[in-house]
């Protein structure tokens, strides 16, 4: 350790640079000369997100983010706050771990089609306390529909293998927040294909189910609470090659296995997070 405190600022700051934000404040904990490097602008700047006129954008439209007075400040200031597109259809918030590009889509952005059934959904309005978008989906009386959302690969961070998730609530009706209330959602798209089988609640117990698809892959999973107020559900996983203009298309069954689901369900969106 002591050749590397041997190295010119600017030569430590190089190497920063090409790790991780998380590895950069550890390593900043080294030396004087490894934290004035791993705060220094040059460091964070390779941080932030490559595209310049994205950052200046997201600047114009939120002037509270031009009084970061260092790469640094700018870099924790968008992984703090999620930042809304000016049609509030999308959201970016940067991973404050990796630097990777969050990106979520609203319900409005999604397609939905419950087939042979009549329309059970429709659009409403939201306060601005409950959602990070103005409107959000009301499901009632649920028994399978098909929810289709694009994600623009432009959008989010080169050579990363991505998790998406569908972003509900479920109001509380006839004691449903005590039993597990379980659905499969399907994902197809060019990278990735499987079947999952959720309890809605967290913290409950799955009831098991036996999977009579052959080749289809099949998991069990639990709902999550988020920090927001909302739960999230993994919908699939997709690599991110970053060479060319591409959608990702995430088809998502919702078909619930016990008839139908007595109840409101309410669809935030779809995130795209890095694995």
């Amino acid at each position: 350790m002591a050749a590397f405190e041997e190295l010119p600022e600017e030569c430590v700051a190089a190497i920063l640079s090409r790790t991780t934000p998380f590895d950069a404040v550890r390593l900043s904990l080294v030396s004087k000369t490894f934290r004035s490097a791993a705060n220094s602008d040059e460091v964070w700047n390779q941080f932030l997100p490559s595209d310049s006129q994205f950052i200046d954008t997201v600047i114009s439209q939120f002037p509270s983010l031009a009084n970061a007075s260092t790469k640094k400040d700018l870099y924790l200031a968008l992984s703090d706050c999620r930042i809304i597109t000016e049609d509030r259809r999308k959201s970016f918030q940067l991973d404050r771990k990796s630097g990777k590009n969050c990106y979520m889509i609203d319900s409005r952005s999604l397609t939905f089609d419950d087939g042979y059934f009549l329309p059970q959904w429709k659009r409403i309005s939201i306060p601005m306390h409950e959602s990070r978008f103005p409107e959000v989906a009301e499901l009632d009386d649920v028994c399978g529909i098909d929810i289709c959302g694009m994600i623009n690969t432009i959008a989010l961070s080169p050579n990363t293998q991505y998790v998406a998730y569908l972003v509900f609530k479920m109001a509380d009706v006839f004691g449903l927040n005590r039993i597990p209330v379980e659905f499969t959602v399907r994902v197809e798209n060019p990278h990735y294909h499987n079947a999952t089988i959720v309890c809605l609640y967290p913290n409950v117990e799955s009831r098991g189910h036996k999977n009579s698809e052959v080749g289809l892959q099949l998991v069990e999973v639990l709902s999550r609470a988020r920090s927001d107020g909302w739960f999230e559900i993994e919908i699939g996983e997709f690599f991110n090659l970053g060479i060319e203009y591409e959608e990702i298309q995430m088809n998502v069954n919702v078909e619930i296995k016990d008839g139908f689901l007595n109840t409101c369900l309410l669809v935030e969106g779809i995130e795209a997070r890095p694995k």
